[in-house]
């Protein structure tokens, strides 16, 4: 069963780059005191993700804050050399922060995961969106596969 709004995100090591390279980050620091909205993503440089989902919370980012969203977080099961040239092809210029889950171990934690390796992509993150306050999930949509609809910045914003 899947994450559920009410449930504590698990303890997991995340990564993100920074200026001295891949740096780990423990989900309890990244979001303990804060209200994060994180959506999760199949993979980096994908169709749906770069054209679509991505673009839409860097586009809205700046209304995310003005509602109270401390963060807007980019979740996805690549490493995160590929999340930081994903977030320059694209443009994110720090709007959004680019979290990898490089070995499924939170997505596998809250459930998340999806088997692609017909396709030769191996274990991948749904398409979901969710709102952490402190830690704890307030509300959460996951997509089903192949759809991008409810989990988008424009529905994600409606709902704060």
């Amino acid at each position: 069963m899947s994450i559920q709004p009410g449930d504590q995100i698990p303890a997991a090591t995340l990564f993100e780059m920074t200026d001295d390279g891949p740096q780990g980050i423990d989900t309890g620091e990244l979001f303990g005191g804060k209200t994060v909205v994180m959506f999760g993503i199949p993979g980096a440089f994908t169709p749906t993700c770069s054209a679509q989902h991505l673009p839409g919370f860097v586009g809205l980012a700046d209304q995310f804050a003005d509602k109270g969203v401390d963060e807007v977080m980019c979740f996805a099961v690549n490493d995160p050399f590929v999340m930081a040239a994903w977030a320059k092809d694209v443009g994110v210029n720090g709007k959004v922060r680019m979290v990898s889950d490089g070995n499924g171990e939170l997505t596998t934690k809250m459930g998340l995961e999806f088997d692609v390796s017909a396709a030769g992509l191996g274990t991948r993150s749904d398409r979901f969106a969710m709102v952490v306050e402190n830690g704890t999930v307030k509300s959460i949509d996951v997509e089903p596969p192949g759809e991008f609809e409810i989990s988008s910045a424009e529905a994600q914003l409606s709902k704060l």
